[in-house]
């Protein structure tokens, strides 16, 4: 696997990163906050901010930025794998396109969303800095970690339906393989070329695919093959 889809992974697998922007108050100062993310089919990151915030205003005066996500489950923070993206924030003009999916992912943000000050910026990356563990260093570029268009996106929102209408029994089959997880209150909340994503019991788990999907019936055939694996 490449670095650059271990790094698009890893970042994948987690919801929230430590944001750095260009203090617009204390002179280009470094500005750290926490905020949550979503990974976008492409790889940028999406984050939903609000004009009064600090770093809102940061990214008004200077558009470079950079977040750093790891597991925020395991303490051993200076052996695991963690990814910082390096790249130049802007606003969103689709809000409800985007909200569609970003609230799929962060329903508790649904609130934030209807206030008109709450905004969609996209951080489109410029270069990534990927540590996958003990001298597993890379800097990888922008052009091979972006991915482009491809037919999965548009077919996500039916595929999503299909899976949690007619196979929540496969869905639940998945968590207890991958996850070791009884879950109870289980559905796809995404799915994009790297892999899914799924609600159980509150919490989201994030499943790869062991190769990358471009469509719907790759999709299919890859989530079936899993099935069959894990058996």
């Amino acid at each position: 696997m490449s670095n650059a889809r271990e790094a698009r992974q890893l970042l994948r697998a987690h919801r929230y990163g430590a944001l750095s922007t260009l203090s617009k108050k204390f002179d280009g100062h470094p500005f750290g906050s926490i905020t949550p993310y979503l990974v976008d089919h492409d790889g940028s990151l999406l984050i939903l901010i609000s004009t009064l915030a600090e770093h809102t205003k940061n990214i008004a005066a200077d558009p470079r930025v950079s977040l750093i996500t790891h597991n925020q489950r395991d303490p051993h923070i200076q052996t695991q794998g963690r990814v910082t993206l390096l790249g130049h924030a802007a606003l969103v003009a689709e809000r409800e396109e985007t909200g569609r999916r970003y609230l799929r992912y962060f329903p508790e943000a649904q609130t934030y969303f209807a206030m008109h000050d709450f905004s969609f910026y996209r951080i489109t990356p410029l270069t990534l800095r990927y540590i996958g563990g003990f001298g597993h260093i890379h800097w990888v570029k922008a052009e091979s970690y972006r991915v482009a268009n491809y037919p999965l996106i548009q077919q996500e929102a039916d595929l999503l339906a299909q899976m949690n209408a007619d196979h929540s029994a496969s869905l639940r089959h998945y968590c207890r393989q991958t996850q070791q997880i009884e879950a109870q209150q289980i559905e796809m909340v995404g799915i994009d070329c790297d892999g899914f994503d799924l609600r159980a019991d509150g919490d989201v788990y994030r499943i790869d695919f062991p190769e990358p999907v471009l469509d719907a019936q790759q999709a299919r055939a890859a989530l079936i093959a899993m099935s069959q694996a894990t058996s």
